[in-house]
Parts: structure tokens; sequence; C-alpha cells
């Protein structure tokens, strides 16, 4: 049976726990060779002998996507290991717990923006020469509900996601002649270890309007694949339960 990967090598970052774990573990069910890239050395092995187990090639690169000089070591080693990059997921983030922007540590808002913000835009930068002469590729942008509105104590997260969906968009119009697709994921509420830490939850427990992070990669999978096209520069909004409409 075709899988609607088969073929493909995708970069996930942010791979170690919630969202990017489950996109990550996705996508190698759906025949992509997957790089993992996290912080957390043991945590994205872990990650690589599951898309294995499932029958797909992985490669683990501990890397914190707020460096520079890590950005270019995934690219170069996922280029190394399966000569091409097909879909890249920005996906690694820092969520920060409620903070009013008077309180806010200069040195804390400066790496929420350099993770959340300027590494998915020079990651993306490094893999558009590969995806460009190879007239294909898909970049997925894991913005948050939270990008499309402030809030309190969320200032500089809110900034960076709403940065995202403006980088998408300029991006997506950049790269489409090149066959390139660029989209943004918005999720609502997700039940993921980030979740919980910032906001001291049990998750699903406490609210069981929370989504599984398995609903976000579904998204994922479909933005990735072949099926989505005639989608490019969108940011699709996955607010599950958490939808505002329902109060």
């Amino acid at each position: 049976m075709t899988r609607r990967l088969d073929t493909r090598v995708a970069i996930v970052t942010g791979a170690s726990q919630g969202i990017g774990r489950a996109i990550a573990v996705a996508f190698g069910k759906e025949g992509a060779k997957v790089t993992t890239t996290a912080r957390t050395t043991s945590a994205i092995e872990e990650v690589c002998d599951e898309i294995e187990a499932n029958g797909s090639e992985s490669l683990a690169i501990t890397a914190d996507v707020g460096e520079e000089s890590a950005l270019h070591r995934i690219v170069d080693e996922t280029l190394g290991r399966f000569g091409r990059i097909d879909i890249l997921v920005n996906n690694a983030a820092i969520i920060h717990p409620k903070i009013d922007l008077v309180d806010f540590d200069p040195q804390l808002w400066r790496q929420v923006i350099d993770v959340n913000l300027v590494g998915a835009a020079l990651l993306t930068k490094l893999v558009l020469p590969t995806m460009i002469e190879n007239r294909y590729g898909k970049i997925i942008n894991i913005a948050s509900i939270g990008g499309r509105k402030g809030g309190q104590g969320r200032t500089a997260y809110r900034v960076t996601k709403a940065g995202l969906i403006s980088l998408t968009e300029s991006v997506a119009a950049e790269v489409k002649q090149h066959g390139i697709d660029v989209n943004a994921i918005c999720p609502g509420g997700v039940d993921t270890e980030g979740y919980r830490d910032a906001f001291d939850t049990r998750g699903r427990p406490d609210n069981p309007r929370l989504m599984l992070p398995e609903e976000i990669a579904e998204v994922a999978v479909f933005l990735a694949s072949g099926a989505s096209s005639a989608i490019t520069g969108s940011a699709v909004d996955a607010f599950g339960g958490t939808n505002p409409l329902f109060g």
C-alpha cells in the first residue's frame, strides 16, 4: 500500500515531545524519512526508535534552534544522510509562564524570539536552496491560536506566533514559483508537556476540551502530502474544543 509521504525526507524541530513528536511519528508511519531535532538526545533517539519500528528511516540531531550554527548542522547532516529535504516542520518553541511585559526578563524575551521565530526563519532559509533545486517542498510552521490575538502575560510567545503567520504568507509568495508550498497550523489548546508546565495543569484531566497532539499531526500530514497542492500561504486554525466559538 502506498503511504502518503513515501520517498519524502522531512525535518521536524522540537520533536522530543508533544506536537513535534506526534508529527515525526506520523510522518514515519506515512513513509517519510525523518530527521528529528531537539535539545535532549535521549528523547529524540526514542522518537527515532519508534519511527524505525514503523518501517521508516530516521536521524536524530541534538540541536538548539536558537543557535545559528545548529541550524546549519541540521541541514548539512540531513542532506549528508538522505540527499534531499522535501518537508520542513518548524515546531520548536519556548512556552513561557504568564509574565506581564513590565516584569519580563529581557534575556528570556530574546530567547523566546530567537527560538520561536528567528530560528524558524533561518532554518527555512537554509532548506530553500535544495527545495528550489528539486522544484518541490512543503514547509509547515506551527503557530498557535495565540498568534491570532494578544493576551495578558503572553507577550513574547504570542508575538512569535503572529510573526510565524506573517512569515508563512511572505515566504509562500516568494517560493510558489519553485513548486514549494508554505503553510502554518494554529493549534488551540493541546495536551502537551509544555502546555502542562506553562499553565501548571494536569492537561486533559483538568480540561477535557484539550486536543491530543496526534490530532495536529494529522493536519500536518495532510499539508505535507500531495493532497494539499491547492493550499499555500494559509494559516489553518485547528482549535478543537477550545475554539472561541464554543465560549
